[in-house]
């Protein structure tokens, strides 16, 4: 993967349980973990209707350099106010498995859950 096709910067947001600091109950937050390069693309037609059959709607396809820890049901992703929800396990790369992730997101979400 070439550098110059990581162009945008995106947060990596974790989801927490954070205490209410007025009723003292658990609430669900995201967390931003790390700031990454990557490139995001809107999904092609084909992958857009292919996820029509499924209950996701894929809107854009993600890329960023391998790192470990990342799963769908506990991650999204922020770019200039656009949250990026992750459906389904991030792709290692097909060569190595170790130098990129591929993420299929969907947009449109209120808070990515």
């Amino acid at each position: 993967m070439r550098a110059g096709r990581l162009r945008h910067r995106l947060q990596l947001q974790q989801k927490a349980k954070t205490r209410d600091l007025d009723s003292g109950e658990f609430i669900d937050s995201w967390q931003t973990q790390v700031t990454v390069w990557a490139e995001i693309e809107p999904a092609n037609a084909s992958e857009f209707i292919e996820s029509s059959a499924t209950q996701a709607q894929i809107t854009a396809k993600i890329t960023i350099r391998f790192r470990p820890g990342l799963d769908s049901a506990n991650w999204r992703g922020e770019h200039k106010g656009t949250i990026y929800k992750f459906e389904g396990p991030p792709m290692p790369d097909p060569r190595s498995g170790r130098k990129y992730l591929l993420i299929m997101a969907s947009t449109g979400v209120s808070d990515g859950s």
